[in-house]
């Protein structure tokens, strides 16, 4: 058994036509298939891109919120650091002001009750010497009335008389 198709030129027989039927179909086919897989990978490729490029605003978003969150935390936190300065020194010239004025009122008190004292003790020697002119002006009522009589009485008199031009010049 010989085979015909070698013997033969290839394209007299139909099986090269049917070959060749199918590489114009296929080559008309796969551009149409290629073109409609190219259209759905460009589509995809877009639709991934603009995916990709959102994506890539949204980090940059997200980088220039974080950056701007950190920024505002350092103010937050230096803002705190002087406030906690600021607090502490307020806090310590409170406490000297309110020592010094606590010292002041100390002073004033322990000066009115030295006053106080002091007027007391005045008092005191005041109402004691009152006392005394009052016992000793009894005392000497007492004396002269016992002691001094009418004539003794008229004797100093006149003594006290003739001594008083003496008195008035020296």
């Amino acid at each position: 058994m010989q085979y015909d198709a070698l013997n033969a030129h290839f394209w007299a027989h139909g099986t090269f036509w049917v070959f060749i039927a199918i590489v114009i179909f296929a080559v008309i086919a796969g551009r149409k298939v290629l073109q409609g897989i190219g259209g759905l990978l460009d589509a995809r490729t877009k639709a991934v891109q603009a995916a990709l490029d959102e994506a890539a605003q949204l980090k940059a978003e997200a980088e220039a919120m974080l950056a701007e969150a950190k920024q505002k935390q350092a103010q937050a936190q230096e803002d705190a650091r002087h406030i906690l300065a600021t607090a502490h020194a307020e806090a310590q010239r409170l406490a000297a002001e309110l020592a010094a004025e606590a010292q002041a009122t100390a002073q004033r008190r322990e000066k009115m009750a030295l006053e106080r004292i002091q007027a007391a003790e005045s008092a005191a020697v005041k109402e004691v010497r009152a006392a005394a002119i009052d016992i000793a002006t009894a005392a000497s009522t007492a004396l002269l009335r016992d002691s001094v009589s009418n004539d003794s009485d008229a004797v100093l008199i006149d003594h006290a008389i003739t001594a008083l031009p003496k008195a008035l010049r020296g």
